[in-house]
């Protein structure tokens, strides 16, 4: 016979639905939007932004397009990201990428061959 149908022994009582909420684990607390980090970017941009000799960037490649080394969970990335103006303020856009350290250097390493290929095409 199915458990359902099984005469109550007592055995069963604590898996009962009608126990409540208390033995329900509380749902996750949401995660952080990609906002937020972006946020935190643009912070880290403005520091740089006043303090020039900084070695992390911004270097604007053009327009609202830029280059700079940030960090994340405590790994260094490259990003080149296009930025936009809201309210006087300027902020990065979705279009972008940010290499990984690793990344970047196969990126150097062929940085050449693209170079020839662009100017025989």
């Amino acid at each position: 016979m199915p458990k359902s149908k099984k005469s109550g022994n007592g055995t069963d009582s604590s898996y009962d639905s009608d126990s409540g909420p208390d033995d329900i684990t509380p749902p996750p607390k949401a995660k952080k939007s990609k906002a937020e980090p972006a946020t935190a970017k643009v912070e880290t941009k403005k520091s740089t932004n006043e303090d020039s000799s900084n070695s992390t960037g911004p270097w604007t490649l053009e327009g609202l397009r830029q280059v700079s080394v940030t960090e994340f969970r405590g790994r260094k990335y490259v990003d080149i990201r296009e930025f936009y103006n809201k309210d006087g303020k300027t902020l990065p856009g979705k279009k972008g990428i940010a290499l990984s350290l690793s990344q970047w250097q196969k990126l150097l390493d062929v940085a050449e061959e693209v170079t020839a290929a662009v100017r025989n095409q």
